[in-house]
């Protein structure tokens, strides 16, 4: 269990008092201590078992549950284990030596996770993370690459403001003259791309306000309309 304070908001379960003599309770006393240790990682606190931490004999944490000599560890105010790890990636990991299931919650990434098993050195997990991340990869690269195409009407003189700022991801695809607009101003088609994937690939409900059609573009085999618009149109096609 994870802590955001200096106060352990888990504690061993007390049982019913018995006549026991006052050595007897006392040496009962040491051992319930000694089962539970308490961990401060990154400023959270964990409250977990001696026989959790000791579930891969290899690595980092058994060492420290077994205060090996060897290992420089400190300890704060509290008597936790001091740890400068991330806490928010810690919890994964302590949950796997827990019951042996690797549980992510969306907001982590599977590397964040395998850069904590291999610096607490937990074999099984490392194993457990790499194949994940192969699997995920794998299907990622079977995911068919589309394309959107944005067209975007504008003035000559709005043409290299444009081609400039264009967002990340984008690239030129090609200019097309319309003839000339307000104030004699020579107008133009922009028809810029980028890749998506997946879900990514979904078109805006709300493409902009849109006129008749004027023109066409060929992109591989897929016909592009080009449309006079006031705001960018998105137009998804197979690569």
């Amino acid at each position: 269990m994870a802590e955001n304070s200096s106060e352990t908001s888990g504690s061993v379960p007390r049982r019913c008092p018995t006549h026991s003599s006052p050595g007897e309770r006392n040496a009962s006393a040491g051992v319930g201590a000694s089962k539970w240790i308490r961990l401060n990682v990154g400023g959270t606190y964990f409250l977990t078992t001696r026989q959790t931490l000791c579930r891969d004999p290899k690595s980092f944490l058994y060492r420290l549950s077994q205060a090996d000599p060897e290992l420089d560890s400190d300890k704060d105010e509290t008597g936790a284990y001091l740890i400068d790890r991330d806490p928010a990636y810690f919890g994964p990991v302590l949950n796997y030596l827990r019951h042996g299931k690797l549980v992510l919650n969306r907001d982590l990434a599977e590397e964040g996770v395998l850069e904590e098993a291999e610096f607490y050195n937990i074999t099984s997990l490392i194993k457990l993370i790499k194949d994940k991340i192969r699997e995920r990869d794998c299907k990622t690269s079977q995911v068919p690459v589309k394309h959107v195409y944005r067209v975007l009407q504008c003035q000559e003189e709005e043409l290299t403001q444009m081609v400039s700022t264009m967002s990340d991801g984008w690239k030129f695809e090609q200019l097309v003259s319309i003839g000339y607009g307000r104030a004699h101003q020579s107008e133009y088609l922009l028809i810029v791309s980028r890749e998506v994937k997946g879900e990514e690939s979904t078109l805006p409900n709300n493409s902009g306000e849109v006129c008749p059609t004027t023109l066409c573009l060929r992109a591989g085999h897929c016909m592009i309309p080009m449309l006079s618009i006031h705001t960018p149109l998105a137009i998804v096609c197979p690569k």
